[in-house]
């Protein structure tokens, strides 16, 4: 069994797309269209711009999208796959290669949703922390007197929490026992109800465009089910922006298979946490062309 995983917000790096567009044919036209999908010229993005340009979400949404997207469509053999899985807003990568929205329709809305993730983060001061280690309940307790939530569950020991930026530094400087806490460079609480805002528009947007059933194997951030109807994944895209990841549940459920998972570009962060949280399956992430070798491509 072998899974694609895309990942989310995060991973992006200063010119991590430059390697891919000099070493496999098509990379670059495949990421010229989906830029003109989405209103973006990620060529430049993904090349040239600097890091700051690249982090801020409404450029590195659709970039992070997109470079999955070209991977899948240029780099790899997606007959050689038996499913797929994206974390957070790589669900929108992995929607269009299972077959569920097309690649340009996938852009556009992840366009929209980047837009106005942006604007929703502008409305109040908020934040998000990653907790490192603890016990999961002690975690929830603390982040529930906090008046904090809690916006990914990613396993392998790690939760993302989310909120005000005056309860999330009260966070850093008293974490829960047996923990670190990292404050997180992003604009501000996603996954929660801050991010009302930008469900409404996500959600209309999402009426212009028509969904399928998957063609190939793909769970689910809602819940780590595996997902049988297109139009309610495309709904599930839409609620998962006020509402938290459940990519503990994705890895639980994935594991069960004895997997191979193998992380699509920008790579690293989502086979790292397969590393240390699926121990029954194997992982390796695609960070540069070179790496396609590990995976017999």
């Amino acid at each position: 069994m072998r899974i694609l995983m895309c990942p989310g917000q995060g991973s992006q790096s200063e010119g991590f797309l430059t390697e891919w567009f000099a070493s496999v044919p098509g990379f670059q036209q495949k990421i010229i269209e989906l830029g003109v999908a989405a209103g973006k010229d990620l060529v430049r993005l993904g090349t040239v711009a600097s890091e700051d340009e690249i982090k801020a979400t409404e450029n590195a949404q659709p970039l992070i999208v997109a470079a999955s997207i070209a991977a899948a469509r240029t780099a790899i053999n997606l007959a050689d796959f038996d499913g797929v899985v994206g974390h957070s807003v790589g669900e929108f990568a992995a929607a269009a290669i299972a077959g569920v929205l097309s690649d340009e329709d996938a852009m556009k809305l992840v366009a929209v949703r980047a837009n106005a993730m942006a604007e929703a983060a502008k409305l109040e001061v908020t934040s998000m922390a990653a907790i490192l280690g603890g016990e999961q309940e002690q975690v929830l307790t603390l982040l529930a007197e906090l008046g904090l939530s809690a916006a990914n569950y990613n396993g392998a020991g790690q939760i993302v929490a989310a909120g005000s930026k005056a309860a999330i530094e009260q966070l850093v400087a008293t974490p829960p026992e047996k923990s670190r806490v990292i404050e997180l460079k992003v604009a501000g609480a996603f996954h929660t109800h801050f991010m009302q805002p930008a469900l409404a528009r996500l959600s209309e947007a999402a009426e212009t465009v028509s969904a399928s059933n998957p063609l190939m194997k793909l769970w689910s951030n809602v819940d780590g089910g595996m997902v049988t109807s297109g139009e309610q994944f495309l709904a599930s895209l839409v609620s998962q922006v006020s509402n938290p990841v459940r990519w503990d549940l994705c890895m639980a459920s994935i594991d069960q298979l004895s997997a191979s998972v193998i992380e699509l570009p920008p790579a690293g962060a989502l086979a790292g946490l397969a590393k240390r949280g699926m121990p029954n399956s194997t992982a390796v992430a695609l960070k540069n062309p070179a790496d396609l070798e590990k995976i017999g491509a």
